[in-house]
């Protein structure tokens, strides 16, 4: 083989090998990243889950301990153990689905106090699963408070929306707030949308758009791995849900099955948003229940 061609087989080679040598690498499974101008706010992600944990002075004020059949627990400790070795006094639930809340006996271990909604406690207890730290303390329909080394932290509970027992949590001197499930960056909602009110929960997005905040930390990342959102998503999200349910409900009035409304329902002003082309079928059927339904 003469040169000339052992030399373009070789820059045709490199030029193949490019695009692979330039692949973004693969993120680790978990992480703890400072939220930026925060004295002491991060995000654990784990997976395809992230919490919140607050780092005080006085002791730590963790959230979903992101736990069914997944190690995460340990892994939370370890991220904040890189940062403080101050207690982790408080762990918050956001609601009482497993795949976030599950897993949490090593915080338990180490002292700390559970916290969730009364409606919360009283699912947990129905549904026994061995995996899930019981809540020590409830907070009513009222809402409340952690105060803990110069940080507030606010338990607000606006009604049935994505289930009947979600907290929101605002951080109100930072601006901060973490709302788990029913408010993606940008993004439809998950398949059928289960244990979804509506149109309660359009409502409680309608208040949370009304309080004051700036950054949103949701409980899973959004396209692209953003792990912080703002008040244009959540415009965004409330948009799409609200000119979904008029489309769904002019086919249920039109007489279209659920497969009709399916097939001919396309909202185009939203297909840049994150899990459209995987999810839309799904909000649809769940949409048609509630205007076909009431339920």
């Amino acid at each position: 083989m003469s040169r000339s061609v052992t030399a373009l087989l070789a820059g045709v080679l490199a030029i193949a090998a490019l695009p692979a040598a330039a692949q973004a690498p693969t993120p680790p499974p978990f992480s703890a990243t400072k939220v930026e101008g925060t004295d002491g706010v991060y995000i654990f992600r784990y997976q395809g889950h992230q919490a919140m944990f607050v780092v005080t002075p006085d002791g730590v004020i963790a959230t979903d301990p992101i736990g069914e059949r997944r190690p995460a627990a340990a892994a939370y400790i370890a991220e904040i153990r890189k940062i403080t070795q101050a207690p982790i006094r408080y762990v918050v639930y956001s609601h009482s689905h497993f795949d976030h809340i599950a897993g949490g006996k090593p915080f338990k271990d180490l002292g700390a106090v559970f916290i969730a909604h009364k409606n919360t406690k009283s699912l947990l207890e129905a549904r026994k699963n061995p995996d899930v730290v019981m809540p020590d303390f409830v907070v009513d329909d009222d809402g409340g408070k952690i105060e803990l080394g110069g940080t507030t932290l606010e338990l607000l509970y606006l009604g049935k929306n994505h289930g009947d027992n979600s907290l929101i949590m605002r951080l109100p001197k930072e601006k901060i707030i973490f709302v788990v499930d029913f408010l993606p960056l940008s993004g439809t909602q998950f398949r059928i949308m289960a244990d979804t009110y509506l149109p309660d929960q359009e409502e409680s997005m309608k208040k949370i758009l009304a309080m004051d905040w700036d950054r949103l930390i949701p409980g899973h990342p959004g396209a692209g791995g953003r792990q912080i959102g703002n008040k244009d998503d959540v415009k965004a999200d409330l948009d799409y849900m609200l000119d979904l349910s008029a489309a769904v409900k002019q086919a249920v009035d039109a007489g279209k099955s659920y497969a009709e409304a399916i097939r001919d329902i396309k909202l185009p002003k939203y297909e840049g948003l994150a899990g459209y082309q995987q999810n839309l079928a799904g909000n649809i059927e769940r949409y048609y229940d509630y205007w076909n339904r009431g339920i």
